[in-house]
């Protein structure tokens, strides 16, 4: 409570410092779910996309304060642009198949997905583009079953709206994160792929300036009331 109290205070003051600034975050979509809860009440606008499209935004000159990114590899094409003022590793995530139709749950190692989809499409995210395609890409490789799959995968700009595909019905099965399953219980996870099929996500958080209530919000994100969020939302917080 002492916490969230001096949390206020602080936030109200560098924002009326600031001259009531709001704060522009771009995030990951994957990150919505946890992210509205954190920033309930607080002067703060989210824009939710894809990284790759968040990071190509900023890059071209959007006008935003924060980034958080489902993939290194996107903060780093900001970074090296010179654009990040201070960044940090704050989450990472599991991979997960899902299934609109209740299915029990199954080794992948073991698993034929393109045998389960019976003739229909897999969602994913862009597999060269969203972190959540590329990683998912990755895992199916070291799997032994990219190959066969690839003619029969859906590809969409984020993984919510791989998600979106599956709760629909108008794909099978779909790749997304292990939070994003558990952000909709209408869909069920068929398994987890195994941590050594794909690369580690890590969600990078950066600052894309030094005003005060940009730095607030980071300082935000890591308090234990946003640490206690992203935990019950499935994250595992990076220290």
């Amino acid at each position: 409570m002492l916490a969230r109290f001096i949390w206020a205070v602080v936030f109200g003051v560098m924002t009326a410092s600031a001259g009531m600034a709001e704060v522009t975050v771009f995030a990951a979509s994957s990150m919505k779910t946890v992210l509205d809860r954190i920033i309930a009440g607080q002067d703060v606008r989210v824009s939710y996309a894809g990284s790759a499209a968040l990071a190509r935004q900023i890059i071209q000159g959007a006008p935003a304060d924060l980034f958080i990114s489902a993939s290194p590899e996107w903060m780093d094409a900001v970074e090296a642009e010179g654009l990040v003022t201070e960044r940090q590793d704050l989450l990472s995530n599991r991979l997960v198949l899902v299934s609109y139709d209740p299915a029990p749950p199954v080794d992948l190692r073991k698993f034929d997905i393109l045998a389960a989809l019976k003739g229909g499409k897999l969602a994913m995210g862009l597999v060269d583009a969203v972190p959540a395609g590329i990683y998912g890409k990755a895992a199916l490789e070291s799997l032994g079953q990219w190959e066969a799959l690839a003619p029969h995968v859906a590809q969409v700009d984020n993984v919510r709206n791989a998600l979106a595909l599956v709760s629909s019905g108008a794909a099978p099965m779909g790749i997304v994160y292990a939070t994003d399953a558990m952000a909709a219980p209408d869909i069920h996870v068929v398994g987890l792929f195994p941590k050594d099929s794909h690369p580690k996500i890590i969600y990078p958080v950066a600052t894309l300036n030094d005003r005060p209530t940009t730095l607030a919000v980071l300082e935000l994100l890591n308090s234990y009331k946003a640490r206690k969020i992203f935990r019950a939302g499935g994250f595992e917080v990076l220290e």
